[in-house]
């Protein structure tokens, strides 16, 4: 996959380095030319010196050929006006990275379906922690051959887990619907709405979030 960082702090420099170990091509935008001077000395990818969130920058990513984009700048309004532009410019799937979760419901407001708070889910974590849970331990006993991704039903989809035609390689787990868990039995069909959460080998889990998540039409 093409993907693109906005902003070059220490969460874009080590997911960069893991997806840059997995054989992807990444960019980072960053405004700071000293940063870009400092982190190429050490990171085998693409830099672009620039506002992230000016249409005229982010076109010089190629954006057509980008598979996705992380706004993972310092400001949250800059993450969300980058996720935006680059929204404007049809890069298929935007991450925006937001601090203050104040303004997850005007992430949500604007369209942006992928937000990721950091506070929320290190304070979630804790707490578990203190209740003697550990919320983490399916990320340690889930290895690197496999991921776990997640997309809503649309209602073309709905019906049997046949009709999704899934590859001999992912499963479906379980789902959300209503609020409400259900596991995955063979008979369970699913509806519009529902929450589906998937396991599959990690080389053929990024394309098939692609084409669950692209919009069907009957």
């Amino acid at each position: 996959m093409r993907i693109v960082f906005l902003g070059a702090g220490s969460t874009t420099v080590a997911t960069a380095l893991l997806l840059i170990n997995h054989h992807h091509e990444v960019i980072i935008v960053e405004k700071c030319e000293a940063r870009i001077r400092e982190l190429s000395e050490h990171l085998d990818c693409g830099f672009l010196h620039g506002d992230g969130t000016r249409p005229d920058v982010l076109k010089q990513t190629n954006p057509e050929t980008i598979d996705i984009m992380l706004c993972l700048a310092g400001m949250d309004q800059e993450n969300i006006l980058a996720s935006l532009v680059g929204r404007t410019l049809k890069i298929p799937r935007i991450i925006t990275k937001l601090e203050d979760p104040e303004f997850e419901a005007v992430a949500e407001a604007l369209g942006l379906e992928t937000v990721v708070v950091p506070l929320r889910t290190v304070s979630r974590h804790l707490a578990d922690l203190v209740e003697g849970r550990d919320s983490l331990e399916l990320s340690a006993l889930i290895k690197d051959d496999v991921r776990l991704f997640g997309f809503v039903v649309q209602a073309p989809q709905q019906g049997s887990i046949d009709k999704l035609n899934l590859p001999e390689d992912a499963r479906i787990t379980w789902l959300y619907r209503n609020g409400q868990i259900m596991f995955a039995e063979p008979t369970l069909n699913l509806q519009e709405g529902d929450e589906v959460v998937v396991l599959a080998r990690s080389e053929i889990a990024a394309t098939l979030h692609g084409r669950l998540t692209a919009p069907v039409t009957d």
